[in-house]
């Protein structure tokens, strides 16, 4: 509609002109040279307006070609692969071009400063972190702001920083956790030697302290040094100070078992003794490790050791009581008066430490032990033998009671005890068979006569056998004695007219009590000691003697006949006699 105008305007304008060139009388040649003169100033106007339509469009090409590149390098920078036509193709005019690349443009620079910061922020943290490892920056302390790359803004880029960034926390965090557990180790060890550790942590850095946050902690490598040189000397007084608690509990220990200490007097140092065996890592009570418990420690050994030569004496009795004791239960005979005089003179001499005496006495103990439990399978044996003895005698007792039947008070508890010991007593051949074997093996193996209260244990056995054989003859001639006895018996019984009985009753013999080595009777319980020469003849001269008195009552005794009542009495003693052939003659070990 304005060119419309324009043109409109220029028409009535050039009709005007003819009329005035009309009504001049113009002529025909100034009229054209008029109109070829506005033909060219109209063309030098188009052409000013052609030049600068021109540089326009080359303007706008320019910034169509700078858009285009900026978009390209926005595009490479942050690894924008999504763009991959260009916006601009899709338009026909140069300023379409530019409105389609304007908003892309505008969104990939939001996006390349949005990225600059996060780099930024990135590579600030793996700089502060790096630093505070490498001890270059204070804690707290903000590092400048790095030179970062603009071309290269990807995605990949990124994670490959923020890993970095990832990796490094990762190993501030164990850092700040190793310096943790060191600072509480110090702490540990400073509480065991009773030490005051904030001047110890602070020495290594001022960081360290409680009252400082876990995030403002040092974490670089010369404090973690630090710490580790601490501990390690720390450790090295904690291994010294038990090493040197341990041998005075030591010594305190074998004082107080030295002297006897009583217990009582002993638990006042539980805090020094209960460590005598723990290894360094089993010590954490606080102050368990205190100098001043070592030096009352020293100060009770040093009391301890200037008493122990006054006590020295009874403490050396006392052992050799033990000792004495020993033996004793062992069956072993000692001279117990030459070893208390040695003892006396070794102490008033003063020629052998305490401790050297005491400790001797003890291998003498050990020793001793040692030997008794060596000859403990024996003596057990031996004392089996020996109540298998008693019970023998106490059987041989029971079988000459003529009332041991009679139903009286305790009866059946007798019956049952003569049963039990008819087992035992029939064992002991058996068992004297293996003493003698298991001596004999003892023998060859120490070298040396196996005694039982100073007495050869061989003897007594070899003994024990002879009196036994001895005591089967006995058996069997008063055995033949009362088969006579009972033969004339039944003669005299017998008549023209069939049985007769006797008035008298005829004595029925009885068991001579047999002698025991030491020369007692066997109805008593047997001795402990044993002669090989008097005794002996003793108790053979004392057989001989029973046996000439069994023989002069055989021959005293009426031969007239028996009541029935008489024959089982005589029955009786007979059956009792059979009942101790196969009992051994009780010995006296």
């Amino acid at each position: 509609m304005d060119a419309l105008q324009g043109q409109t305007s220029c028409g009535s304008l050039l009709q005007k002109l003819q009329l005035v060139w009309d009504e001049v009388g113009e002529s025909d040649e100034d009229r054209d040279k008029v109109l070829f003169q506005l033909d060219q100033e109209c063309l030098d106007v188009y052409k000013r307006k052609v030049d600068q339509a021109l540089k326009s469009r080359d303007l706008l090409l320019q910034a169509l070609d700078y858009s285009k590149m900026e978009l390209a390098r926005l595009a490479s920078a942050l690894g924008e692969k999504s763009i991959a036509t260009s916006p601009e193709k899709t338009a026909r005019t140069i300023k379409q071009q530019l409105a389609a690349l304007a908003p892309t443009l505008e969104q990939l620079g939001k996006q390349k400063k949005e990225r600059i910061k996060k780099f930024a922020d990135i590579m600030s943290r793996i700089e502060q972190i790096r630093g505070e490892i490498a001890g270059n920056l204070e804690i707290g302390q903000q590092v400048p702001i790095p030179q970062i790359n603009e071309d290269d803004l990807t995605d990949e880029k990124l994670r490959d920083f923020q890993s970095q960034l990832q990796e490094l926390e990762k190993k501030k965090r164990e850092r700040l956790k190793k310096v943790l557990e060191h600072v509480s180790t110090v702490q540990d060890l400073c509480s065991v030697l009773k030490m005051e550790h904030f001047s110890i942590i602070t020495e290594v850095h001022d960081s360290l302290d409680d009252s400082v946050g876990k995030d403002h902690k040092s974490i670089s490598n010369d404090t973690l040094s630090k710490l580790d040189r601490t501990i390690a000397t720390l450790n090295k007084d904690k291994t010294l100070r038990l090493k040197k608690l341990q041998e005075l509990a030591t010594q305190l220990n074998d004082l107080w078992d030295l002297m006897d200490t009583p217990m009582e007097e002993r638990s006042l140092f539980d805090h020094v003794t209960c460590n005598r065996t723990a290894s360094v890592e089993e010590v954490t009570a606080p102050g368990a490790l205190a100098l001043d418990i070592i030096n009352q420690a020293e100060i009770e050994v040093q009391r301890l050791d200037g008493l122990k030569y006054s006590k020295m004496k009874e403490i050396a009795y006392k052992k050799q009581t033990t000792l004495e004791d020993i033996y004793a239960g062992a069956h072993i005979v000692i001279d117990t008066a030459a070893a208390h005089d040695k003892i006396f003179a070794l102490i008033e001499s003063g020629n052998m430490e305490p401790t050297e005496l005491i400790a001797d006495m003890d291998n003498q103990i050990v020793k001793a032990k040692e030997e008794a439990l060596s000859r403990k399978e024996i003596l057990d044996k031996v004392e089996r033998w020996i109540s298998a003895c008693e019970e023998e005698s106490w059987l041989e007792d029971y079988n000459r009671d003529d009332n041991r039947y009679n139903s009286g008070r305790g009866a059946h508890l007798n019956l049952k005890r003569a049963e039990k010991a008819r087992i035992q007593v029939n064992k002991i051949p058996g068992l004297v068979e293996t003493l003698v074997a298991k001596t004999t093996s003892w023998e060859e193996n120490h070298g040396l006569p196996f005694t039982y209260d100073g007495v050869p244990l061989l003897a007594m056995l070899d003994e024990y056998v002879m009196l036994r054989q001895e005591k089967e003859e006995e058996k069997r001639k008063m055995r033949e004695q009362k088969r006579y006895t009972e033969q004339l018996l039944n003669i005299d019984r017998e008549g023209p007219f069939g049985t007769r009985v006797s008035p008298y009753r005829v004595a029925s013999a009885k068991k001579v009590p047999s002698p025991k080595p030491n020369g007692s009777v066997t109805n008593g319980s047997p001795g402990r000691r044993l002669s090989m020469s008097t005794q002996q003849n003793e108790s053979k001269s004392s057989r001989s003697a029973g046996k000439d008195g069994k023989k002069a009552a055989a021959a005293a005794a009426p031969k007239t006949p028996a009541s029935p009542n008489e024959a089982a009495t005589a029955k009786e003693d007979d059956a009792s006699i059979q009942h101790t052939d196969a009992d051994p003659v009780p010995c006296s070990p």
